[in-house]
């Protein structure tokens, strides 16, 4: 369907929990107050949003979380979603600790890509960061997929204080992977931290690696830039939320674990699709609630001035 300002959405992002296995200093350190099971959307009520979704002509789903791979069940709901007539592609975005061990119960599924989350290559880094030492299984995860017909990529999150993005670069050389990486935005904890501008990452791969060009391929359902390297096996992706804003392309929604449908991130604004979902009427108006609120999606997003932000809600909470 098209929105108010005429971009097509077509992407949904789904949040089945907001509860994870790692945490990660930016986004979901100790602390942090989880839902409780009853106040997470059930599997079904996602599969019957979903069906009507595609009747606005959505055909393209990411699987987040929290850790969407700590929720039970995970590939079976991957596999209903799958079998929706008119969704083309689900992927899933994880921090790969459990992803070797549903690695084939997820490609039973249907599961078209991946996405996980690595900020650093050095293991002691890594606990720093997660508050856990699990490197190797996100590791042996990696390399368990590039083994397979999944896509994968990685998400790095560089931010000041982090250097050690410089050597997630590699991982493009050694892996047929694309290694992105994506500027830290000022949600929750996201506002304690400055992320890094990626037209300096940018240039730093063109100083220090040879024949850097652009790649105009498509290479998922998201706004990265990506660009080759010589003698890469993988590409180099960049994400710039903040100094490279792209609302104008902007292709999705967001549903979070609490069924709250959200259009940008900046804004708490939307409608609990649950409320609708359970009420006593026919599909097409249930449909019509739904287009009425993705048409008024904004326009873009107000990163750089926060203070017109009216999300309050950690990252975790809201969906990767």
């Amino acid at each position: 369907m098209l929105d108010q300002f005429e971009r097509e959405i077509d992407y949904l992002r789904i949040s089945i929990t907001d509860r994870c296995n790692l945490r990660c200093q930016y986004c979901m350190p100790q602390g942090v107050k989880l839902k409780l099971h009853q106040d997470i959307i059930s599997y079904e009520e996602i599969e019957s949003f979903c069906r009507l979704m595609t009747k606005l002509g959505f055909k393209k789903i990411k699987i987040t979380g929290g850790e969407p791979l700590v929720r039970k069940d995970c590939a079976k709901l991957i596999k209903k979603l799958k079998q929706i007539p008119g969704i083309e592609v689900i992927t899933m975005t994880t921090n790969g600790i459990l992803l070797k061990k549903y690695l084939d119960e997820l490609l039973e599924a249907g599961l078209d890509a991946v996405n996980i989350s690595l900020d650093t290559l050095n293991p002691k880094h890594y606990k720093e960061i997660t508050g856990f030492d699990c490197f190797d299984q996100v590791m042996e995860s990696i390399k368990a997929c590039v083994r397979t017909s999944l896509k994968v990529k990685i998400n790095c999150v560089a931010f000041e204080g982090n250097e050690d993005w410089k050597e997630v670069i590699t991982l493009a050389k050694r892996y047929p992977i694309d290694v992105r990486f994506i500027e830290l935005m000022p949600i929750g904890l996201g506002r304690k931290y400055k992320t890094l501008d990626n037209r300096e990452l940018l240039a730093y791969l063109k100083t220090e690696y040879q024949d850097v060009k652009k790649d105009e391929r498509v290479h998922g359902n998201g706004p990265a830039s990506y660009y080759t390297v010589a003698d890469f096996k993988g590409s180099i992706g960049f994400i710039g939320a903040i100094h490279g804003q792209f609302c104008d392309s902007c292709n999705r929604v967001r549903l979070t674990s609490q069924g709250d449908l959200k259009c940008c991130l900046c804004f708490n604004n939307g409608i609990n699709v649950l409320d609708v979902l359970h009420q006593n009427i026919k599909d097409e108006e249930k449909i019509a609630i739904f287009h009425d609120v993705i048409y008024a999606k904004p326009k873009e997003h107000c990163f750089k001035d926060i203070d017109k932000m009216t999300e309050d809600h950690m990252m975790s909470s809201i969906g990767g």
